[in-house]
């Protein structure tokens, strides 16, 4: 363990602070890059919340029948500009999790949809959902201008989800070296959506994929591992990654995305 040792020579509060927690000349250029990688790779329209939840093991038949009113109930209330995604189930990585993405108009249209959730009968519905969880968690992501999800969309099979730690200020350069990834990646599969975080786990980047079955996914990936272009995207993903993670998740009965 390191520890900084502040000498008493009088010291002000202000540079005390900025050797402790940077000076606000480089919070405010911190804040400017993180603005302007959104605004450079970002679709700026909509705001997706990725809601997680863990669920009692004895609980999940419960779990899905309320999570299927709550998200159906507040997806069809036109007064509420709320879109689903998609909702899965995990059946490789953490077991009894449920997953579900949201899409809003901007962070306006959350505010406005989250107070009128919680003040109208979907409120009580979303009650019901409480007894069978364990944990749960939200995090608040923007699309990559590049590669938009499109939902309704049906093709059955199963769908990836692989999260991306990112090193922080390496959000543009994932960016760039993605965008021309995916279109040697195009010619075997493309992904479903990808997304970068904005509140929560941030520096964290997700994205989606969608294969008919488990030996598919690993068939097409070895034959994109041959195709020119798409190996040099992933040695510099693990450049620029501190850590990944995949999870093979199932479509619930009312994704829309399945």
């Amino acid at each position: 363990m390191c520890s900084i040792i502040i000498p008493h020579t009088g010291t002000s509060t202000s540079v005390l602070q900025s050797i402790l927690h940077g000076s606000p000349q480089a919070k405010r250029e911190g804040e400017l890059e993180i603005l302007q990688h959104s605004r450079l790779v970002g679709r700026g329209k909509y705001i997706h919340s990725f809601e997680t939840h863990r669920v009692k093991p004895d609980r999940l038949d419960e779990y899905k029948k309320a999570a299927e009113e709550f998200y159906t109930g507040i997806v069809s209330d036109e007064s509420l500009h709320v879109k689903l995604t998609g909702s899965w189930e995990t059946v490789v990585g953490e077991l009894d999790t449920f997953v579900h993405i949201l899409e809003y108009e901007n962070y306006g249209g959350l505010d406005k949809s989250s107070a009128l959730i919680r003040t109208s009968k979907h409120n009580d519905v979303f009650q019901k959902i409480l007894p069978h969880i364990q944990s749960r968690s939200t995090q608040l992501c923007q699309e990559f201008a590049f590669l938009p999800s499109s939902p309704p969309r049906e093709k059955g099979g199963i769908f990836e989800l692989r999260s991306y730690s990112l090193r922080p200020g390496k959000l543009l350069e994932w960016e760039t070296s993605w965008r021309a990834g995916i279109e040697a990646r195009k010619k075997t599969i493309a992904p479903v959506g990808a997304w970068f975080s904005q509140v929560g786990h941030l520096h964290q980047v997700d994205h989606i994929w969608q294969y008919v079955r488990l030996e598919s996914r690993k068939e097409l990936r070895e034959t994109a591992w041959n195709t020119p272009g798409w190996s040099d995207t992933v040695v510099k993903t693990a450049d620029l990654s501190t850590s990944m993670h995949t999870s093979i998740l199932l479509p619930l009965p009312f994704s829309t995305l399945k």
